[in-house]
């Protein structure tokens, strides 16, 4: 009887191979995440300038004129 061994018992399969949808796919998602990452940034860039500028701006007093 000939000797069994794992790789003869379980013989390892590569994976299907990727289809065209999922290969759309794949890329979709990695230009909408790079899209998500860049508005992010932008969020981050944008709110940062106007806490700043809010935080240099002196506050603004108003002068009220009482009517008699």
């Amino acid at each position: 009887m000939a000797k069994l061994t794992k790789t003869d018992v379980f013989k390892a399969y590569d994976s299907k191979p990727e289809t065209p949808m999922d290969k759309t796919t794949r890329v979709v998602r990695k230009m909408v995440d790079e899209d998500a990452e860049k508005r992010q940034a932008k969020i981050t860039r944008l709110r940062n300038a106007r806490l700043e500028r809010e935080a240099n701006t002196p506050p603004e007093t108003t002068a009220k004129t009482r009517r008699s």
